[in-house]
């Protein structure tokens, strides 16, 4: 029995093999046969403690342990260029319980390294890969994995310990989603920022504005700048384009000391098939399905993961975890439900191939999903996981337990497509299509949404915001405001992607930053004031956030002006006192006759006006001195007068 030292965020483990420390490579284990059972089922929550490179001490030699599995592999060697390249200097050891894992020790190894997995296959093909559980990777374009030790000292223990309070369902959710290689970009022509140089220039625009959660599109290594992240090959380590392992944890970790959480985008419903990555890893389809009409996505152009096997369900399972155990996220976007789930996504019949039971759902996918989220909130009970999922699959935030995914919140993109058509309707004819506004209260309360306006609506064509928007000028600028406060005032969480808050004009580009000089103009900057109000006053008011998923936080007051174009509704918190009532003029022309009868409270006051001048607006129908007619004193029953100028909403409170 020989003592491994590993780092400080592994247990000691014993080996019970035997080390011929003679041999350049040592056979030695972190794995027990519990852990293996548990990787071969799916249930390795924490499979990177075992998998991957792990610097550690045997027999008093420092160096690194490999772990990899290839069940296709005939020998696997460690290769790099401490070994100029060559195979035939480190070839691991298989374990003799079919397993299909391979281990070996490597004294004198130090962090920094590059190293790749030289694999053959049974058939007799050689490839070189990167460690599917590599903390670290050489830069683009380079495609090896990179040696990592973790060293870094967390100073987040106050969020830590309370942002179960932050990140409730009960608290207000305003996320800024955000590219970090084309939010700013360093003016010494430098390709990006890096994750600290990012630190002094996001974190006090957010605090500013207000955003409780910032989103960090995938940063989880990917060969391509283009996909976004979205086309991954490095599930355990953050892009190098942006500095090393410790330089996310500092964004992070200062991000929380500022009080604003963070969620990472995940994608476990597909990757590339660039030759270093998991595609035909050991020469046969190991992480994906065999057949194309399962494991090939057609939109783009990847592979799908193989939900059936138990060590791909570890794999991603454990993937989820490490981004909420080592970087302390508070929270998962779940990239592409819809895909994961449905055997016939993006395919026309007889392309697909039904379940056993004839119809098209992926059975073995969603039991992953479920056990995700089972896990997940299990070990991470203060955190949430957000799914991207566009149709109308039921059940996706339901409790596993009732039959339902386990995911925190859904993003609502119903809301998000009738939102939009409704403005981009001619405001003369906006009665006839009131219900495109008013039909997301219908079927709200059946998940727990996020409301959405994020970057895949502002690229290929589809305009940004303010283009999408009906009419003259001052009007397209009118009605984003109004777009943007009925979103704030709407139940539910709240998502909007840089350049939104502010109205950029030309769609979003990953190859530059964002138009920041169009703050300059009073347009660009009063939306920006508008929207920075909007956030604050989400984040003050209760009402606006408390029961953002219960039916009693909503109540509609007015919905049958449909020939004006005249909406009203009030938001309720847990004290009647603090309720919000929100009028929206959603036509060109002004009304000044206007009354509403509330009860439950009799003092009312003008919170915020999107026509206000701050924002742009003329500053007509502004409700300084606002109307108020007592009707019953007792019952707390009075009827409000406010005036409603046209393209606007006001807020009282």
């Amino acid at each position: 029995m020989h003592t491994i030292v590993l780092n400080k965020s592994m247990k000691i483990v014993h080996s019970s093999h035997f080390i011929e420390t003679d041999k350049p490579v040592w056979p030695v284990s972190l794995l027990d046969d519990d852990s293996i059972r548990a990787f071969q089922a799916g249930e390795l929550t924490r499979a990177y403690h075992f998998f991957g490179a792990h610097e550690c001490q045997v027999q008093d030699q420092a160096g690194f342990l490999f772990t990899v599995w290839a069940p296709h592999a005939s020998t696997v060697a460690v290769v790099g260029p401490f070994n100029n390249w060559n195979p035939q200097t480190h070839a691991l050891f298989p374990r003799l319980d079919q397993s299909g894992i391979w281990e070996g020790f490597i004294p004198e190894l130090t962090a920094g390294e590059l190293y790749k997995y030289h694999i053959q296959s049974v058939s007799g093909q050689s490839m070189l890969k990167a460690d599917p559980y590599a903390f670290f990777a050489e830069h683009r374009p380079g495609t090896a994995s990179r040696l990592h030790a973790f060293h870094y000292d967390w100073k987040d223990k106050t969020w830590m310990r309370t942002r179960k309070k932050h990140n409730a369902l009960d608290a207000p959710w305003s996320v800024y989603e955000i590219h970090l290689g084309s939010w700013m970009r360093p003016p010494s022509g430098k390709t990006f920022h890096s994750y600290r140089e990012l630190v002094p220039l996001l974190i006090p625009y957010l605090k500013e504005m207000g955003f409780t959660h910032v989103e960090f599109m995938p940063v989880m290594e990917h060969p391509y700048d283009k996909s976004w992240g979205y086309q991954c090959t490095g599930f355990f380590a953050p892009t190098s384009r942006y500095g090393t392992p410790e330089d996310l944890m500092f964004l992070i970790d200062v991000l929380h000391q500022e009080g604003i959480g963070v969620i990472l985008d995940w994608v476990p419903s597909h990757f590339p098939g660039d030759a270093h990555g998991l595609y035909l890893f050991d020469g046969a389809h190991t992480y994906e399905y065999a057949d194309r009409r399962k494991g090939f996505h057609p939109d783009w152009n990847s592979y799908i993961f193989n939900y059936q096997r138990g060590e791909v369900r570890s794999f991603l399972i454990s993937s989820a975890h490490f981004w909420l155990d080592y970087y302390h996220a508070d929270g998962l976007r779940v990239d592409a439900v819809n895909s994961i789930i449905r055997l016939d996504f993006s395919r026309k019949a007889g392309e697909w191939q039904p379940n056993e039971f004839g119809t098209n759902e992926n059975l073995e996918a969603i039991a992953f999903l479920k056990s995700l989220n089972t896990t997940i909130y299990r070990d991470f009970p203060d955190v949430q996981t957000i799914a991207e999922e566009a149709s109308d699959w039921p059940g996706i935030t339901k409790p596993v337990s009732a039959g339902g995914f386990g995911f925190g919140m859904k993003w609502m993109m119903g809301w998000m497509h009738d939102t939009f058509r409704y403005f981009k309707t001619e405001h003369l004819v906006r009665s006839y299509d009131q219900n495109l506004i008013t039909f997301s209260m219908m079927y709200f309360y059946d998940e727990q949404f996020m409301l959405p306006l994020s970057h895949d609506e502002v690229v290929h064509g589809k305009s940004p915001m303010i283009y999408k928007m009906r009419g003259l000028e001052h009007q397209k600028w009118a009605n984003l405001r109004v777009l943007y406060a009925y979103m704030f005032m709407h139940p539910g969480a709240k998502l909007l992607f840089m350049g939104n808050e502010w109205g950029q004009t030309s769609e979003w580009n990953e190859d530059r930053e964002l138009d920041w000089h169009l703050l300059q103009y009073d347009a660009h900057k009063g939306v920006q004031r508008c929207v920075r109000d909007l956030l604050h006053l989400y984040k003050n008011y209760p009402a606006l956030y408390q029961q953002q998923f219960d039916p009693a936080g909503f109540e509609w007051i007015e919905v049958n002006r449909r020939e004006d174009a005249v909406l009203a509704f009030r938001r309720k918190g847990k004290r009647r006192t603090g309720d919000i009532f929100v009028v929206m003029n959603l036509s060109d022309q002004a009304f000044q006759t206007s009354s509403f009868t509330l009860q439950g409270k009799i003092t009312w006051t003008e919170l915020l006006n999107t026509n206000h001048t701050d924002y742009g607006g003329d500053g007509n129908g502004l409700n300084s001195t606002l109307v108020i007619d007592v009707i019953d004193k007792k019952k707390r029953t009075c009827v409000l007068k406010p005036a409603i100028a046209p393209l606007s909403i006001a807020i009282f409170g």
